[in-house]
This record gives C-alpha cells, structure tokens and sequence, in this order.
C-alpha cells in the first residue's frame, strides 16, 4: 500500500497542468440578462463624453465586427481599446477597462434592446429601423416609411438616446435604427439616415440591438461573507445530498484536479479517492486565541502591513482582513509595552471626497473617479500639477443659490410700518434669544425685531393691487410681526399731475397722509380708497378727487395733486429701483429680499404662503443665534442682507442653476484662424482654445496685473443689438477694474468687407491702440450717429479720436481679411450654438444665450454677472495662480471655467498626517501622469478594511494610514469581487469573469454564505446542490442571478402633503402594462418595484387606487413631469429613486383608500390562479393564508413537514407565501410539484430591506425584522388576514379556526409564553428586569405563531408605528435581541396584542407536558437547558413527524428520480 502511494505522489507531482487553487467554497453572480458587446460597451463610455464624441467613435468603428471571426476575442478587445484611445487620454482608457470589467454600461446596452423587444422587432431582422411606429428592415424601407409618416404620432424620445447631430429640425419625421454598430446592416443603415438628417430631412437615433446570445455574463462589485454561525444549538440537516458526481471530481483540491487524474489513470481510482479525501481533511483548524491576547491584534496586524514591501503590504491588508478568523493566531505575538488606543473607523477619500463605503458601491465610485478625472486632466493640461491641483481642487466653489435676494434697504421703499420702533409693538420683548424659547408648533413669535420683511412693487391702477393692499392691511391690523413696505411704480414724466393720471394722484395723496399724519394711517386710507373701487373697475382720478375732498376738506387739491404738487418727492424713484432689480411684470412681491413666484402671487394663497416663510425662516434665524452668527448688537436686516445669495439685480438668466461652460482644456496642434478650412475640422474643445489664444482684451489690469472675470461679447456689431451689449460691456469695463472685455463677431451674413464695416474697425482698435484709446474710439464708433455717417460715406479714419495711432490703426484696418471672422462665426455656431446674428455674453467660459432679438443686457446686468462671477469661485481662483506664481489671465479664466463646470458635491476635506513613519503608507504617483489623492483610514480588522483592500488594490494609488484599534470585530471570511480589467484566458477567449474564492477554510466551524450587493440588487441563489445556510463541506459552489434592479420612490398626496397609505402602483411596458405591483407605505411615502434595464411606464393600479388618485407630477423619471404615462428607463447598476405627487380626483375627496370598500375588478379581487392548467376561481375568504419564512436546508425539511400538516387539519383550500429572499434553488425547483401533489396554492414574495431603515448585518436577524416589519406592503390589498407559522412547527389543528377567531380590535393576535414548566423559571427573561417593568399586568408573546388582521393592521398604520419604532431602538445594538418577539412586544402600549388561547402553542421548553394533549400546534423551540438538536427533538417530542418526513422524503425522491443517474450522496453532517 505505501509503494502504490509513493508512486502516485510520484505520478501527481508530474503532472504540471492540472496544478491549481486548493480547496473551498466558490460563488459567482451572473445577470439575468445575456452579454452584451464590449464594443457597445464602449460606446456609451464614450458616450458620456458627449454626443459628438459618441458619433465620432461610432463613424471610426463602422465595420469593425468583420474583424470578430478573424481575431482571437482579446485580439479584438484590444482593438476596441486601441480605436477608442483614440478619443480617450491614457487615464481615461484605464477608467475604460475598468469600467468594461465591472460591466457597468452593459445595462445602458441591455435597456435599448429591451426597448427594442417592445416595439417589437420584425422576425429574422438583425438590424431595423422604426419610422413613427412602422418598421423596415432594409435601406429600401425607408423612403416609403417616411412618405405616410407624418400621419402618424410621433415616437417618444428617451434622454439618453443617441441622436445624430444634424439639423435637428422639430417638424420632421424621426426614424430610430435598431442594430448592432460595427455590423455591415448597421453601416449600411448609418450612411442613408446619417446623411438624411444632416439634410434636415428626419431626425436619426440610434439605439443598440444585437441577436440575442444565450450566454450569461459574471458581474463583479459586490462582496461575499462567510460568517462563523454559532453551533451552540446542532440546526444542520442530515440528509443526503445528490451532486454530480463528473462536477464533484472536477473540484480542485489542493491544487488536483481529480476528474482530470482519474479520466488519465483509471487503475488507481481507489487511492486517488482516498487521497482526496485526506487533502481535503488535511486543513489547518481554527486556533482559539486567550481574551488577553485578542486586545492587541490590530495593532498587531498594522505592524505586520508596515514591515512590508509597499505593494506586497497592500495584499496582506487584504488577506489579514478577509481571512482574519484563520490568520489571527497566525501573526500574534506580545508587545512588551501596553498601547492605549480607540477602536478606529475606517473613511476613504479620493481627491478629499469623503467616499462612504456604506452607501458607495464600484459603480458610484467609477462614476466619481471619471468625474474627477476630467477635472484632473483639465487641470494637467492647463500646466497644474502635483500639490497645486489639490490646493486647486479644494477652494471652497460657492454652490449656485436656490433663491437670491434683493438689497431692500433702497429709499424708494415707502415702509408702513416698523416693528423695532413703532409703538404699537413696544410690549414684546426685544432680545434675539427669545428665537430659542420653547413655543407651542405653529406659533409666529412675536419679537420687536425686523425678521421678517415683505415688499410690494404696485402699479396703484391694476387691479390686481386691490386685494394685495387689502391683505397686507389684514397683516397690519392683526399684529403680524411683519414690516411691511411699497414701492409705487408710476407715470414718470414731469408734466403729468394728479388730476391727469389716478397712479400720480395716489402717489401725492398717500405722501401727504403719511407727512401729515403717518404710515399707517395712509394704509388705512389706501384701504378706504380702493373699498370705493367696484369690482372688475380700476382706481379712477375722480375716486381719490373725492377720497381727498372727503376725508381732508380743508387740504387744497390743487396744492397736494396738481402740476407744483409738494408731495411728489420720489416718484421717479419707485420705476427707477423697479427697472434696476430686473423684476418681471406687476405686481410683485419680496419676502426678506426674495421675490415671490407669479404663482405664489395670487392672493388667496398668499396669506398661507407668507406665514409659512415666517415659519420656515424662524427656523433660519434660530439656527443663526444657536451659532453665534445673530446677535443682540446685530440689525437684523443689515444681517439679512449681507447673505451671499443677496444681489443688486434679478436676472433669471445669470441667476440660473442650470449653466453650460466652455472647456478650455484642448491644447491645439494649430492655432491658426485665418484658415478657416482648417479651423472648421477642429473639434469643439479645440476651437475654443483657439479662440482663447487669440482673442485680444480691452484689458485695466488692478495692481497685481491680473483680472479675475473674462467676459466675451458675442453678436452681429452692424445691428443696433449687438452695438448696444458691446456698448453696455464697456460701460462695465470702465467702471470696474478686475474685468477684462473681448469681442467675437457673429454675422446674420457670409462675412465679407460690407458687412464687417464695424467689427474689423474693433479688431484694428484692439490690434493697434492702448487700452484707454482703443474703448474710446468704440464708444464714440458704436453710438448711432457714427453708424449712420459711415452709410452716409464718411471714411473710418474720420471718426479716429486725438491721440490714437492713426496710422497703425488704418494700416491694420486696410489689411484686415475676413477669413478670421468666418472662423468666429463656425466658433459661435458650432461650440456656442447660435444662429447667424443671434448675440450670447460668455463669462469666464460660462455660457449666456442666445438673446432674444428685444432681450436687452444692460450694465446692472454687467455688474451682476461679475458680483456671481467672484463670489462663485473667480476671486478664490486667481488668489491661488497669484499664489503659485502662474501670473496668466487666461489661466485664471480656464480654472474657473474648468472648476464651476465641475459637478457640485460635498466640500472636500484636506486629509493629512502629522507623524507616518510607523502607520502610514505612502504610494507615490508616477512623474507627469495625471493621478488620484486617495487616502485611506483604516483597521485592518474590521469590515471596512474588508471592503477597502480590494478596491484599494484596483485603484491602486494612495496614501493609507492604518488606525489602531482594540476590538477585534471579524467573525467572518470575505472576499470583494472586483478587477481593474477584463481578464482572459490562455487561449485569448474572455474567462466566465470573475467571482468569489475562499481556499484553506478551516472544517471545524459551520459557514453561512451571505451575498453583500449594492443597494438596488436583488439577488437569488439558482444552482447549488449544498446547504448555503450551514456550510460544513470541501467544496462547495454557489451560482447567483441578479433577478432585478430595484426602482426605488416616494409618493406624496399633493392636497395633505402626506403620503397616500395603501395606494397601488404597477410597472410594466407597452406590450405587457402588469409585470410588476406595489403598495406605498406611510414612512416617507416609501414604495419599491422590481425591474431590470429598460424602459418601463408606472401607472396606478387598476381599482380603487386608479378610481381615488390621479398623478400630477413625478421627479426623477424620464418622461416630462406633467406627462400623464410617468416613464422610467433603468440603464444603468445605480439605484433609481423617484418622487410622484399625487392628488385625489375632485369627486373622490372623501374617498379612504383602506376603506371597507372592495376594491374594484383588478388582479386582487379574489384569489384567482392557474395552477397546472387547471384554473379555479376562489373568493378570497374561502382561501386560508399562510406566511412562512425558511433559510438552509434543515428548515426547508421543516417547512414542508409544517405545510404538510396544515393540509392534513383543514378542509379549506389553502395558499401558501414564502419569502422569497433566502429560500434555496432546491426548494424553489420542487415547490411546484409538491403543490401539484397537495392540491395547495403559494406564492413567491419578495421585498429588499429599505436603504432608509436601520441595516441588520446577521442573517438571521435580517430573517427576523422580514418577518414583523413589512406585513402592510408584502401582500396585496385583497388578502384581509394572513397567519404566520414558524417553519419549524407542527399543526394539529384546522387553521381555519385562527383565521376566523375574534381579534377585539386588535391588529394582529400572539401566543403568550408557557409559565406551566416551572424548571424553566431561571430562563423567563421576561419576567424581570426591563420587560417586567415595561410589560405591567400583560404577558409576553411568542412569534412562533399568530395572525393579522391586515386591513386593521394598515388601517391604523400598525407596519409605519413599527417601521418607527424599530427604527429608534435598533441604533443600539443590545437592543431587540429577539427582534421579531421583542419588537411588538415593546409596541404593544401603541399597537395592541390580541392574546391568543395558550393551546394554540405549546413547546416543551415552557410548556408542561399535560399541556401538550390539548395543543393545537407544537413548536420546536430552542432548548438553552439541554441544547437538543432540532432533529432529534422533533422525532421525540412529535410523534408524526417522523411520518410526515418520510412522506415528504418519498415525494422528492419521485420528484428526482429522472436526474438520478450518474449521481453520488454527499452525507453532510
């Protein structure tokens, strides 16, 4: 025997090949969708770039799959690579590769072929277009597509739909092509429909479809734990496991592959079956390590990481951290010196963005790096580099405003009232403290401070003015603490009097009330005037003559309204400040500054809208006294004012958040644009730094000879609008010394001598004078007078000023050529998207335009646009170039282009160390490349290092400090599933892709798998023969599926603001509008369904919910949110979430959705379902609902002996529903046939834990919080009452009986526990301590067993109080130790508990055995005295049992007799 193994070592160790990893479990997670092209791929990469960009790579990639067949698959993926570095830097192909292993566009790929699956495609088309809803397969197709087009509704355009940049007319036909690009029928496509839209003939889209391919791809980024479960109570099944005995061999074992042995050497099948079975228990077994020795182990493992190479110390982190439970004992040793240290957490920051592991996944992190790729590779290319970028990347961008305000300390502003002065506010106290007194909610505090301050702009003749006045005496008279002012915009001219014109005369006559009287009496006079106007008139002369007459007889009209009026001081003032804020039309109102919307001015709202922004900024101004920042020597209105958001003029234009800039970034091989051939090839980046380059300046540099705002005046300079922006531009220049002022020409006609008379004069003038010389000679040359004497024939030079160069200027201007001007005018088509003529105004590379042919752009405007300007970044940005010693206007331009283009998020965060000798590891970029900071903080013995080191290796590069910590908080093995690049086989074909590999697991403890997904992933396990919960075995592989990306939302009732409880949502598509349902629950309005890419249309349910609810609007979603169909398209692994606003139809009102009414015909009405092609209608109360939860194969085995037994006890069809979540693929594949052998119902229901409530890490908890805390939204509306039985229970009795029984009101009805054992009395928990006190004369209950009354139960939002509650105590981890028993137990004051019967369960270990002969179900509790085993309990204590299992065993067997063959059994113990 010894001879046959030394030779069959001999034999092993000679066979080089089937050398490989060695023993474990192995798990992999495929999409449910097939694979998509990397070229494709590729594309929507390239995409995100820009449409043109996409285009372009497309044009370049035309043919390329005729290179498929011929090139090995890496071949062709390098070629794919190397096509696309053609539009990508080398940082931005590392992010390709990256993104091409994570498959993160494949979605974006997959969406349009599901899109294209709904129109849907003509049979055996591997390529078609879709003309307004008809298809053609060929280019011959087209032109009779297009001829009956117009008739025909146009189709829906998606936001990410790949549009050719043609014309782009609205009123043409669109035609969508269909088809794989790089194909030939998609070249042939392309041509015709490329060069039609660039005719202007049709618009052209581009989405992909490709001839589906059976082949499932392997996704990466997500995490796989095997946690340690406790073996205190024997929960493994015994039974024996069928595998395939062919896959069985081909498991590698320390490096064999047994197949592959046996299949070359069939005479030694015996020996290499015991070698295998040797290798496989040869494992090193688990070394518990002393309590004394766990407390230095992160220490431990930071210093064994440090001594280090710096790479290799990076790969241990990630070892010592995702196998700690093997490798602790490994690299313990005692310090000689104790090290007082906190338990760290960990944080990675790229670029000092702080990256929360916890809501970030590989997907959001690729999104973020190529976000700040192109801000670093702007910033490489301006010349910035090393430190400089991040002291760049760090200046504190001001986020644009929501709202800005208008300064309202203007003298124009007649005030009727002031609250810190007047005497009628002298009893309310004055100190700002009194903001933080306790109030009741709702109440307006009332302070003798200016808080709150509302000014009306008023023409007194509208009609519209009445009731605003009315309102704003209303606030008066009712001692709102509110300072009220008007600003009366009326007729200004000199010779119009009061007894001409009714705004003049109230004008006079509220001046003369308020200098004889006062204020407030001249409010109550503009009352009682305009009570006198009838309703639909306006103020007349004759009213305020005879108001006049009436109230001050003895005051002379002629004095107060006539020519000579004394009463007419700042008429003029009142237009003036109205035309200089920029406001739109009258009336008008500001609130502290901020004008109100034309919607909020009407005036039954405005009442309810003014008292909420008193109450909504109360809560401002509380928050500036807590911080110090308002204090009692503070004027609170000077306060108010010196807000950054407060500016000397609204124009919605400058003020918009929705900006577009230039990119400054290109670095051109050519400069030239006097070749305009040339300059029209450049792309657009490349003519906007040719531009930059050329342009020349009226330039008044401040001391340090650098402006900090560029601004280009775009237009025609021949027509009257052009020259009067230019004009306003200079006005600007002269008056403010950081701006300097460039003009591009933009002709309404091909550029030629006659129509360039003034521009090139400009250019001449900026070539040849001095900046003073130059501005004077445009403003005198663009003033109308000028303009008509050259028509009139007047020469250029005649119109030179005293002390310009007049003969450089006429030389220059004699030789100008107009080819530059063509090139300026390709510049504002191309890049600036204007017309011919049409003027725009571009602010440090800020984009504003195109104007409307009136639209005037005035110099308030001009100021305005600088005062954003600076205080957005511009100041901050040339501080720091000055500081770097790069003294370049241009440069301060471009990175302030390049850094307020930039996407705004959190503020970044300057991580550094002071002391890293010993714990920080430094990884130093390569010279002259673009590179990341990344700084990461980390224990490694933690989750977070977990997480970190394999990210951390795929980024690769950064800074890492390893925090000491003393817990040691790892029981588990885990792997990150993540590479930084596609990775190939041998042969050159693509590798199945990557997955996740534990080796060397230790055999003694028990594993349970758990898959760690991003937030939107619903995941199911579809093949593996093994006990996923309890994993005790060699080998072991685990298949998943990514069965849906979740769509995400919250739904508010826009009438209450509240959310609508129990109202329905479906999804669905065209051709199939029912795929999906949901419920909305109350906690944030929250709902979820279930989706995968595409485009999906969300409707209300049929029923009550589409009868009660309209939808109004929807955030988020892709269609517009007025559109009555709300679109949604899921095209990429990020969570989708989304907002609807709902309202109760008009007729519907009084409606309650969880009324007592039945819901209309839907597909809840009654329980109807096709079981095995046998239909059966039911009404929904002759069915008894039954709720169970099961995760691992021994709880399986129970359920269906559970099931089993309530078949056996009642009469009453039955259905079954399983949460689906954790059941095992052989459940899910025999369920079917044991329901067609019992005659039994059963759905499969499904929920993701919400991101928004507090996450459970442990499985089983996790198991436990589905079993209480979402009972309102995972059933339908139409099943009334549902009873949960714990798989591991035995019924002995007709369920019926619970269903039926009378809950008193309750929602929902549990078993108290046993008291009759009394030898259990040192275990009842409940009966001191917390639960005594808490619990009163009530008992508590067990959740082994009890029933719902569910439209009770959502009634009175008994799932939201939960939800709530479970929400406050689970933050403390000591918290609800048995969650699902503790938590309605802890609510049972709030949502009441209906004691059930004690017979209803009974267990051995509270309950006596007496008891048990009346027990209607018994339940294998755990025992924490004797600690039997479930399995052993179960035939002791039940005799049937035992029955029971036997009979189920029989079923499967028949069940799977068919796939016997070949087959071996795996005892699992």
């Amino acid at each position: 025997m010894m001879r046959t193994f030394v030779l069959l070592l001999l034999l092993l160790f000679n066979i080089h090949h089937v050398l490989s990893a060695s023993k474990g479990v192995s798990a992999s997670l495929k999409a449910k969708w097939s694979m998509t092209p990397f070229l494709l791929e590729t594309s929507e990469f390239i995409g995100e770039d820009g449409n043109d960009k996409f285009w372009q790579f497309v044009d370049t990639v035309k043919e390329l799959t005729v290179y498929k067949s011929g090139e090995s698959v890496r071949s062709y993926y390098n070629l794919i690579l190397k096509k696309a570095a053609q539009f990508l830097s080398d940082l931005q192909l590392s992010l390709l590769k990256f993104a091409l292993s994570l498959r993160a566009y494949s979605p974006a790929v997959f969406a349009s072929q599901q899109i294209a699956s709904d129109e849907p495609p003509p049979q055996a088309c591997p390529a078609f277009v879709s003309v307004h809803g008809q298809h053609g397969c060929s280019t011959k197709d087209i032109k009779k597509l297009l001829k009956a087009a117009a008739g025909r509704p146009k189709p829906y355009l998606y936001k990410n739909d790949h549009r050719y940049p043609g014309l782009n007319k609205t009123d043409v036909p669109i035609v969508i092509l269909y088809a794989e690009i790089g194909t030939k029928k998609f070249t042939s496509f392309h041509k015709v429909l490329s060069e039609k839209a660039e005719e202007g003939t049709l618009i052209y889209v581009l989405r992909h479809f490709v001839a589906v391919s059976s082949k499932k791809m392997l996704l990466s980024g997500y995490g796989v734990e095997l946690a340690i479960k406790s073996t205190e109570y024997k929960a493994v099944d015994d039974t024996k496991i069928a595998v395939n005995a062919e896959d069985d061999d081909n498991d590698e074992v320390q490096g064999f592959l047994f197949g592959t042995l046996k299949k070359s050497h069939p005479e030694l099948q015996e020996q290499l079956g015991e070698l295998r079975k040797h290798l496989l228990e040869s494992t090193n077994d688990l070394a518990p390590l002393k309590v004394w020795e766990l407390q230095d182990l992160s220490f431990q493992a930071a210093a064994r990481i440090m001594s280090m190479p710096k790479y290799d110390g990076l790969k241990l982190l990630r070892d010592l951290s995702q196998n700690f439970p093997s490798k602790a004992s490994l690299f313990f040793q005692r310090l000689s010196e104790t090290i007082g240290v906190h338990p760290g957490d960990g944080a990675l920051f790229i670029n000092g963005l702080h990256i929360d592991l916890d809501i970030h996944n590989p997907f959001s992190i690729l999104d973020i790096i190529r976000g700040e790729a192109r801000v670093l590779e702007g910033l490489h290319n301006l010349g910035i580099k090393g430190e400089h970028q991040g002291t760049l990347l760090r200046l504190p961008v001001n986020h644009v405003e929501d709202s800005y305000a208008l300064d309202i300390r203007n003298p124009a502003i007649m005030w009727v009232n002031d609250i810190e002065n007047d005497l009628l506010y002298r009893s309310w106290p004055t100190g700002v403290q009194e903001l933080l007194r306790a109030t009741f909610p709702g109440v307006i505090r009332q302070i003798r401070r200016n808080f709150f301050n509302l000014v009306l702009f008023l023409d007194p003749v509208q009609e519209d003015s009445i009731e605003l006045v009315k309102l704003a005496e209303l606030f008066y008279k009712h001692k709102i603490p509110l300072r009220i002012g008007f600003v009366f915009v009326v007729n200004t001219e000199d010779e119009i009097d009061g007894f001409s014109d009714a705004g003049v005369a109230f004008y006079r006559l509220l001046n003369y009330i308020a200098d004889e009287y006062d204020l407030s009496q001249a409010l109550m006079s503009m009352v009682s005037m305009y009570n006198k106007v009838d309703v639909g008139e306006t103020l007349s002369v004759d009213t305020v003559s005879a108001y006049l007459k009436r109230k001050f007889p003895k005051a002379s009209a002629e004095r107060i309204l006539g020519i000579d009026s004394e009463y007419d001081d700042k008429r003029k003032a009142g237009a003036q400040f109205y035309r200089k804020t920029g406001l739109g039309a009258l009336p008008l109102a500001l609130f502290n500054g901020v004008p109100l919307s034309p919607e909020e001015m009407d005036p039954d709202e405005l009442e309810t809208i003014i008292l909420q922004r008193i109450m909504d900024t109360t809560n401002v101004f509380q928050r500036a006294v807590f911080m110090g920042q308002l204090t009692e020597g503070t004027d609170v209105v000077d306060y108010l004012m010196d807000q950054p958001n407060v500016v000397p003029r609204i124009n919605p234009l400058i003020l918009s958040t929705d900006r577009k800039y230039l990119d400054f970034t290109s670095s051109p091989v050519v400069d030239d644009w006097e070749d305009t051939t040339m300059f029209s090839y450049l792309d657009s980046r490349d003519k906007t730094a040719v531009m930059a380059k050329r342009m020349k300046y009226f330039t008044k540099n401040d001391e340090d000879g650098m402006t900090a705002v560029t601004i280009w005046i775009v237009g025609d300079f021949e027509k009257d609008s052009g020259r009067r922006l230019l004009l306003s531009a200079l006005k600007h220049w002269k008056a403010s010394p950081g701006v300097r002022v460039g003009v591009i020409a933009n002709p309404t006609g091909k550029p030629s001598e006659d129509n360039t008379v003034l521009y090139r004069a400009i250019w001449a003038s900026l070539l040849t004078q001095k900046n003073k010389a130059a501005a004077d000679f445009l403003q005198k040359l663009l003033k109308e007078e000028s303009v008509q004497l050259l028509k009139q024939g007047t020469k250029m030079k005649d119109l030179l000023l005293q002390g310009m160069d007049e003969d450089a200027f006429e030389k220059k201007y004699n030789t100008l050529e107009v080819d530059f001007i063509h090139s300026q005018q390709l510049f504002c088509r191309d890049v600036l998207k204007l017309s011919r003529g049409q003027r725009a105004v571009v602010s440090n590379g800020r984009i504003l335009g195109p104007f409307e042919e009136q639209e005037e752009f005035i110099v308030e405007d001009f100021h305005l646009l600088e005062k954003i300007a600076l205080s957005t970044s511009a100041e901050k940005v040339k501080a720091k170039v000055k500081q770097m010693g790069m003294k370049a206007n241009n440069l301060v331009m471009k990175v302030d282009a390049l850094l307020t283009a930039a996407p705004k998020g959190e503020a970044r965060r300057d991580v550094h160390f002071i002391k890293d000798s010993h714990s920080v590891l430094h990884f130093s970029p390569r010279e002259n490349e673009v590179f990341y900071d990344v700084v990461a903080i980390v224990d490694p013995l933690t989750r977070e290092a977990q997480k970190m080191s394999s990210l951390l290796i795929v980024i690769n590069g950064l800074f890492y400090e390893c925090t000491l910590s003393l817990s040691v908080s790892l029981c588990s093995f885990y792997r990150f599933v993540l590479e930084s690049d596609v990775t190939f086989l041998a042969n050159d074909s693509v590798s199945l892709g990557p997955m996740a590999r534990f080796m060397e697991l230790p055999e003694s403890p028990l594993l349970t798998l758990n898959m760690i997904t991003p937030e939107s992933w619903m995941v199911e396990a579809v093949r593996s023969p093994y006990d996923l919960d309890n994993i005790h075995l060699g080998v072991v592989t685990a298949e998943y599926e990514l069965e849906h990306l979740l769509l995400e939302g919250h739904c508010f009732d826009l009438s209450t603001g509240q959310p609508p409880r129990g109202l329905q949502f479906t999804l669905g598509m065209s051709q199939d509008p029912l795929m999906h349902d949901t419920i909305v629950m109350a906690n944030l309005g929250y709902f979820q369904l279930k989706a995968n890419p595409g485009a999906w249309i969300l409707k209300l349910r049929k029923g009550r919910s589409e009868d009660i609810y309209q939808i109004l609007a929807h955030d988020g979603t892709d269609s517009p949110a007025d559109a009555g169909d709300v679109v949604v398209v899921l095209n990429s692994f990020h969570s989708k979430i989304i907002k609807v606003r709902v309202q109760k139809k008009a007729d519907k009102i009084n409606e309650d959705l969880l009324s007592e009414a039945t819901e209309s015909k839907g597909l809840w009405d009654s329980i109807a379902r096709c079981v095995f092609h046998l239909c059966i209608q039911l009404k929904k109360e002759d069915v008894l609902n039954i709720f169970s939860v099961a995760s691992g194969h021994l709880y399986e085995r129970f359920l269906r002996i559970m099931m089993l037994s309530v078949l056996r006890h009642t009469k009453t069809p039955v259905k079954f529903w399983f949460l689906k979540n954790y059941l095992s693929p052989s459940f899910k594949e025999t369920i079917p046939r044991m329901a067609e052998a019992y005659g039994f119902q059963y759905e499969l229901v499904q929920y993701k834990w919400p991101r928004w409530l507090h996450q459970q890490s442990e499985k089983q908890r996790i198991i436990w919080g589905y079993k209480i805390l979402f009972l309102d939204v995972l059933f339908p509306l139409a099943v009334d009452k549902i009873i949960f039985v714990d798989a591991d229970q035995i019924v002995r009795a007709d369920l019926k009986e619970l269903r039926d029984l009378n809950l008193e009101g309750a929602p929902y009805g549990y078993t108290p526990f046993c008291d009759s054992r009394r030898e259990m009395e040192g275990y009842r928990f409940w009966k001191t301590g917390y639960w005594a006190s808490h619990l009163g004369h009530r008992k508590y209950h067990i959740s082994a067993l009890y029933v719902v009354d569910l439209k009770k139960f959502r009634k009175i939002a008994a799932g939201d109080r939960l939800r709530g509650q479970y929400q406050a105590l689970s933050q403390d981890p000591n918290s609800l130790s048995n969650l699902d028993q503790d938590l309605p137990n802890n609510m049972i004051h709030q949502v009441a508990i209906k004691s059930l019967p004690q017979d209803w369960l009974w267990c051995e270990t509270w309950c006596d055995d007496t008891s048990k002969a009346t027990a209607k179900t018994i339940d294998l509790c755990n025992n924490p005295k004797t600690k039997e085993p479930k399995l052993t309990a179960a035939a002791r204590i039940v005799p049937e049992w035992v029955e029971y299992d036997n009979e189920i065993k029989r079923l499967l067997a028949r069940v799977q007799e068919p796939e016997n063959t070949a087959t071996i059994l795996i005892m699992q113990v």
